[in-house]
């Protein structure tokens, strides 16, 4: 397996769905950029508890 292969990603064309969905447009690239911001921000905040969870998960099984 490939090291630098993705495992999540978030497409703009998945946000942009996102968007339509909930507040019935697209984004502006402004709002993309606090999007972005966001996700990053939000996703790495408590990224070992992910990772914990998951290979909690993993010994499980």
């Amino acid at each position: 397996m490939k090291k630098d292969k993705l495992i999540f990603a978030i497409t703009l064309e998945d946000l942009q769905s996102e968007a339509l969905e909930k507040i019935g447009r697209i984004l502006t690239d402004d709002e993309i950029q606090i999007a972005k911001d966001g996700l990053e921000n939000g996703l790495l905040t408590d990224i070992d508890t992910i990772y914990n969870t998951i290979f909690f998960e993993m010994i499980l099984k």
